[in-house]
């Protein structure tokens, strides 16, 4: 995410004819040489007949990848006096070579060139298919190139058509899945709204078929769209994980569902010498959604505890630390059992209490604290489903719209204290900045009792805050406090729901 500038400097010189790469290569990079001698002479350029030095400074910085060879390409064109030096002082130069002088795409466009705008770099050539990405960062001059022969044009001052790629038409997007296909659950529904309101983790329980993963898909939807600088953040790690970007910046929240068979490489990032971003930096400003998570082995699990409460993840590899944003919305939903129908009427559970003991106990004690939301999700006779299906659900547009205006109160609140939604207020914060909630006494009685830890007490007020700004109110009030305990320990809250 933060991207170094790596300077290319080439020496011809006497001595057997070879090309020697220093500068830490990795085994990628090391075959440079081949692929950009392979393309500068099938471009009809000249190899120099000499030893060739290319050093990839600063040298004390690992190099990994192939986005060097069009930097290479450049240099030697511009050693052996094919193009002219003056030419690559101002210019970044990325992407992959093809041994027929084609230019190809390659990981981490967006950042790199965000890099070379903040370093005051006037221009940077990338590959044809990426200038759209590329041009996403203001301040700097984009120039696509195809072939090694369009990149010395470019190098020499001549103009290069465009052959931009075809973009996909608006009208063929698949449009999000809409809360108005849920029917009933609307004690559910609340909870939803809740949760995208203040951007609390949601934890959904019930048997199979009650609509918790249709409750999960319909999340993004009624999330706000993101600001300029939050599409920029999504927009380069896609760029990083290899997924195409295109020339717009993404507005809606991005949506992860991991398999539960991923590993901890999947979700939180891995890779043999430079981490790649997972499934949760993929759902960072969105949701990440882990059904059947019982299913999901306890090691995965447990990688999630320090990225839910810092909002990133640091992965250590034997080339590189990095570190990616994962501030993600955590929704996770499971069954009562293996079978799904434990302590369910009208059903039998085929499961032994062992393994419904140890099917529950695969969610640990402290992943489930920093869920601040816990959602009960019940079976609909045929009457009340005929009922629900005969009326219209509330759309998501109408509840977005009250996500909305929840969401300004909290930035009004907190625009002096640098978070943007009641999630992020760390404790400290919630205790000496803000006003104290009505009925805080019920919170220090659940403590008492040994209701709640530590961290369930900021939970529940953050909680409160949410209901205080969906309900238009400037300080949470008794029955917010009441209805946020309640959610805490996933009671039910139908006696209190208050708005």
């Amino acid at each position: 995410m933060q991207a170094s500038l790596v300077d290319v400097e080439v020496s011809v010189g006497g001595g057997l004819p070879r090309t020697v790469i220093v500068g830490l290569p990795d085994a990628a990079l090391s075959e440079a040489r081949s692929r950009c001698r392979a393309a500068i002479s099938s471009s009809g350029f000249e190899w120099p007949q000499h030893l060739v030095t290319i050093n990839l400074s600063p040298a004390s910085l690992p190099k990994s990848g192939t986005h060097f060879d069009l930097g290479i390409v450049g240099g030697i064109l511009a050693a052996h006096g094919s193009v002219a030096q003056g030419r690559l002082d101002d210019a970044v130069l990325m992407g992959e070579v093809g041994l027929d002088g084609s230019v190809r795409s390659t990981r981490g466009v967006l950042p790199a060139v965000l890099e070379a705008a903040r370093a005051g770099i006037g221009h940077v050539v990338v590959p044809m298919e990426q200038v759209r990405e590329a041009r996403l960062v203001e301040g700097i001059t984009v120039h696509g190139v195809g072939t090694v022969r369009e990149l010395a044009a470019v190098l020499r001052g001549e103009q290069v058509p465009e052959r931009l790629p075809d973009v996909v038409p608006i009208g063929t997007v698949r449009r999000e899945p809409d809360l108005a296909d849920v029917a009933g659950q609307d004690e559910a529904r609340w909870a939803v709204e809740i949760a995208a309101a203040g951007a609390h983790h949601l934890s959904l329980s019930g048997p199979p078929g009650v609509g918790k993963t249709l409750l999960a898909e319909r999340l993004p939807g009624i999330l706000p769209d993101l600001s300029s600088g939050e599409a920029l953040e999504v927009a380069a790690i896609r760029s990083l994980s290899g997924l195409y970007v295109d020339g717009v910046l993404p507005r809606r929240p991005p949506y992860s569902a991991p398999h539960h068979s991923a590993s901890v490489a999947a979700l939180v990032g891995g890779g043999s010498s430079i981490a790649r971003p997972g499934a949760i930096s993929l759902a960072h400003r969105g949701v990440l959604f882990l059904d059947e998570v019982p299913e999901f082995s306890p090691t995965v699990l447990e990688a999630l505890r320090i990225p839910l409460e810092k909002g990133y993840v640091e992965l250590a590899r034997s080339r590189a630390a990095t570190r990616y944003p994962a501030r993600f919305q955590l929704v996770v939903a499971a069954n009562p059992c293996p079978c799904g129908y434990h302590g369910l009427a009208g059903r039998t559970c085929t499961c032994p209490p062992n393994a419904v003991r140890r099917y529950r106990d695969r969610l640990s004690g402290p992943i489930l604290d920093r869920i601040d939301m816990q959602q009960t999700l019940r079976p609909m006779n045929q009457s009340y489903l005929r009922k629900a299906m005969r009326r219209a659900s509330e759309p998501s547009a109408a509840v977005a719209a009250r996500v909305a205006e929840a969401r300004a109160r909290q930035l009004h609140r907190l625009a002096g204290l640098g978070y943007l939604t009641n999630a992020e207020v760390p404790g400290p914060v919630l205790r000496h900045e803000l006003p104290s909630p009505q009925g805080i006494d019920l919170v220090d009685t659940a403590v008492t009792r040994g209701l709640l830890s530590a961290r369930g007490v900021d939970k529940v007020v953050r909680i409160a805050w949410t209901l205080a700004d969906l309900a238009g109110s400037a300080v949470p009030r008794t029955q917010d406090i009441r209805a946020a305990l309640a959610m805490r320990r996933g009671e039910d809250v139908a006696e209190v729901r208050c708005g």
